[in-house]
């Protein structure tokens, strides 16, 4: 069993950063690769970036690459996305998801860009 907890996500300008944590537990952590997604209102989820069990390799969606950077540091069960250059079509709810298929998720965290 693994846990997801996000934090960090807030109202903030368009233009602007956020970073997103997810804390994890379970003693699989870095067995898997992580992954955030994203669901705004009257929209499906989306796939936002992923990141594998040792760091080295990212996938990020079109939409957001070159403005987001994912990372991950396996000593403390945690990864980070970095959100830059923020845009009003980024407010969402953002979910980190890990495991086969991604099947354990967090509650997620709410990011709101003002334009």
């Amino acid at each position: 069993q693994v846990q997801l907890v996000e934090s960090g996500g807030g109202l903030v300008q368009a233009g602007g950063s956020l970073r997103l944590s997810c804390a994890a537990s379970g003693r699989t952590f870095n067995t898997y690769f992580m992954g955030w997604f994203r669901q705004a209102p009257g929209k499906e989820r989306e796939f936002v970036a992923s990141i594998s069990g040792s760091g080295d390799i990212t996938y990020y969606a079109d939409s957001v690459k070159g403005r987001f950077k994912l990372s991950r540091d396996n000593n403390k069960n945690a990864v980070y996305l970095e959100m830059n250059s923020l845009k009003p079509e980024d407010t969402a709810v953002y979910q980190c998801a890990t495991g086969p298929n991604f099947i354990y998720r967090g509650q997620g965290t709410q990011v709101t860009v003002s334009s």
